[in-house]
């Protein structure tokens, strides 16, 4: 998990500049579809930052769980982690 939490925080730190840079952009009255370009970065910024949260949880702790004999809670987590990507 480690080298996945070095992974997260730079990512999310990367997200942080973008959202910064879209405050900017809309302060100085930037062309509305650069703005909107900029969004959709910083929504697949965070995409990705999800999507390495999911493959860690499902990879360690899920498969934890079933080890230890708690299968009804993992599979109530993967259900609850489909439902929420589906959104």
């Amino acid at each position: 998990m480690k080298s996945s939490k070095e992974k997260l925080i730079q990512r999310l730190k990367l997200a942080e500049g973008q959202v910064r840079g879209l405050q900017k952009m809309i302060d100085e009255d930037k062309y509305c579809i650069d703005i909107i370009t900029q969004t959709s970065a910083v929504k697949q910024a965070l995409s990705n930052v999800e999507d390495i949260l999911l493959s860690d949880h499902l990879s360690h702790c899920v498969i934890h769980q079933v080890k230890n004999g708690k299968e009804k809670i993992a599979q109530e987590e993967i259900l609850k982690v489909y439902k929420l990507k589906r959104k």
